[in-house]
């Protein structure tokens, strides 16, 4: 089996682009050539269209996936000078009469059912929801404001890598790094003191446990205040969505988002979120309260804000459960990390990681082959160290995906998993804190939903066709078992002693799991309900939204001058518009489907043969509901959700 190499670099770039360009217009014509097919049937009319979105997909992957880990003036403009070509190209297709014709003709002449009744069911919502059914004037409309969305999404995220790249804080004085970890400072030395940035390894570093206050507020009003020009952006970005929804029908653009996912409404999602917040927030605030009492009883003579949360919670924390952070990173070395998560893997699957030598894009990725006993799986790459140059954050994105060629070949599907630890340095290796472990065992879900898909059909394979408000499921499963004793007993070693983690500290590590989760759990519910409710309307005012948002569900005081909404990309620049909720709702499926290994032992291979062929196998074949209740035998409970976070207990 042969996989492709990954060999696009600066210098090939505009051979790529070439190749992308070429593919839209071969595209072009083979639909030009479909069309002319007087008896149109599933194998002749609607694979062909999947396998030329494969294609095309397979060309743009490196370009766009290059750009976010290894930015530079030459991928930005690379990338920038496709997305209206692609915009457009997509924008065409899903507006064509004739293939939408060509479609229905197919579906009403031909008995079809499982996958390809899915994959076609999908395909004429997709024109629909493209415009197929407008006039020409509204039909070029749509067009240019699809190109326009696209340009600008890219903006907002150039801005926000290049505003947090800016920035830098240089300290000089002793004092205003005192007691801090010794690893973080080895990190951050620069020859005339200690360097800071806004990537989140450095800026986390300094918020948790920077001890001059006047030092962290500077740091973090930096962090809520990168981009000042996404402000503009924001505002031209959501009137041009809430033209599109208007186009096409639909009251507002949370309406039009909604269409393809699990929720039946904004309203529905709305109540939802308000119901969690209700629940959440009590608690929230009690756990606020217990901060400041703390805060106060060592020495804060200050009221807490906002800039402050991090580093008293990690003394309260260490104090009440003894975690400390900088305890734990010796036993989580990277490399000795994902070998035990493949090990995890192993026990919990039956999957085989091999690591294999091929080009990559920066010495510190790696590639692994993945198999099954039955089954050679396909190729995952793992780069995990934050860099210049590199977007924030942590995602899994897909180059190829699991399907059925047209000379009935299976094509093996390629997978990438990015985060941002902290990097190796001379004199020690890549650490992780306990939370980078999570942050791994999340994005290896994703990757595993993409990876083990077996649907024949490339629209409905891995995490396509996949409901958006379910595509987190597996992620947030997998990352529930990060803490679990016999998971940990895997890897968790010192990395220069290889002494196993002390069973005291895995308890802590547990016991401490759910601490301030209603406070986190009211955070996300104040991201969720502000995304939902700015597409709900328009003309909107951003922050008067976010203001009362942050009234009704925070307990931890915002100054004024936060504008997180500029850095908010997970909605202005990436594929959660009206979506942010779907975190939380698929949590409570992701919740259920934990206990249920739990409760019946963590290496139960009949629960965990279930989960593999009904939820990853079956990717986006059919519903997500229908994929839970085919492993639980019953329908989610929502309970399960409070209960994984303590709250209300």
């Amino acid at each position: 089996m042969s996989f492709p190499q990954f060999t696009v670099t600066e210098e090939n770039l505009d051979r790529q682009k070439e190749l992308v360009l070429q593919t839209i217009e071969e595209n072009k014509n083979k639909i030009q050539e479909l069309l002319k097919i007087e008896d149109k049937t599933y194998d002749n009319f609607v694979r062909p269209l999947q396998l030329m979105e494969e294609k095309l997909g397979f060309y743009f992957s490196p370009i766009s996936h290059l750009n976010y880990v290894k930015n530079s003036p030459k991928t930005e403009e690379v990338y920038n000078a496709l997305l209206p070509h692609l915009a457009t190209y997509h924008t065409e297709l899903g507006q064509n009469e004739k293939l939408y014709a060509g479609l229905k003709y197919v579906m009403e002449h031909e008995e079809l059912e499982g996958e390809r009744k899915k994959v076609l069911t999908d395909m004429l919502i997709e024109f629909e929801l493209s415009g197929v059914a407008l006039g020409e004037a509204a039909k070029e409309e749509l067009k240019k404001i699809n190109i326009e969305l696209s340009e600008l999404s890219s903006a907002f995220a150039q801005n926000l890598l290049k505003a947090t790249d800016a920035y830098e804080m240089i300290l000089t004085d002793p004092k205003d790094v005192e007691d801090m970890p010794k690893s973080l400072l080895q990190s951050a030395k620069v020859d005339n003191g200690w360097r800071f940035t806004l990537k989140q390894p450095s800026y986390i570093a300094y918020m948790t446990y920077g001890p001059n206050r006047q030092r962290r507020e500077e740091l973090y009003r930096a962090y809520v205040t990168r981009a000042p020009q996404n402000e503009e952006l924001i505002y031209q970005i959501l009137e041009l969505r809430h033209k599109k929804a208007d186009l096409l029908g639909f009251d507002n653009y949370a309406q039009l988002s909604l269409e393809t996912k699990m929720a039946k409404s904004p309203e529905a999602v709305v109540r939802f979120l308000e119901e969690l917040a209700a629940k959440s927030r009590p608690q929230a605030q009690r756990e606020f309260e217990q901060l400041r009492a703390f805060a106060k009883e060592n020495g804060a003579s200050y009221e807490l804000q906002a800039f402050d949360i991090a580093y008293w919670s990690e003394k309260l924390k260490a104090a009440q459960y003894s975690v400390d952070d900088e305890a734990y990173k010796p036993y989580f070395e990277k490399e000795a990390t994902l070998q035990g998560l493949f090990s995890f893997l192993h026990k919990l699957f039956g999957l085989r990681f091999q690591r294999i030598e091929t080009p990559v894009w920066h010495p510190s990725v790696s590639c692994y082959e993945i198999s099954l006993p039955h089954r050679l799986v396909g190729r995952l790459y793992v780069d995990l160290e934050t860099r210049e140059g590199k977007r924030g954050g942590a995602w899994m994105d897909e180059w190829i995906t699991h399907h059925i060629d047209e000379n009935g070949e299976v094509v093996h599907p390629v997978a990438y998993i990015v985060a941002n630890f902290a990097p190796a340095t001379d004199t020690q290796p890549s650490l992780l804190r306990p939370d980078d472990v999570v942050t791994l065992f999340h994005e290896m879900g994703h990757a595993l939903h993409h990876l083990l898909s077996e649907v024949k059909e490339p629209a409905l394979s891995g995490i396509s066709g996949v409901e958006w408000d379910a595509v987190e499921f597996p992620s947030q499963f997998l990352e529930n078992f990060a803490y679990e004793e016999e998971v940990l007993g895997l890897f968790a070693k010192h990395y220069q002693t290889g002494e196993p983690l002390p069973k005291h500290m895995i308890a802590n590590l547990k016991r401490a799991k759910n601490f301030q989760s209603a406070m986190a759990m009211v955070r996300q519910l104040e991201f969720g309900l502000f995304d939902m409710l700015v597409h709900m309307q328009w003309p909107v005012d951003v922050q008067k939204v976010l203001d009362e948002v942050r009234d009704r569900v925070s307990v931890v005081p915002t100054p004024k001058y936060n504008k997180f909404q500029w850095g908010f990309s997970h909605i202005f620049a990436g594929g959660y518009a009206a979506g942010y909720y779907s975190y939380k709702w698929a949590e409570v499926l992701s919740a259920d489907a934990f206990f249920m290994f739990v409760d019946n032992g963590i290496y139960n291979d009949e629960i965990a043969q279930s989960y593999l062929q009904e939820i990853l196998c079956k990717g986006g074949s059919r519903p997500a509901m229908e994929s839970f209740k085919a492993f639980a035998d019953r329908e989610p409970q929502s309970e399960a959700l409070l209960k994984l976070c303590g709250i209300g207990e």
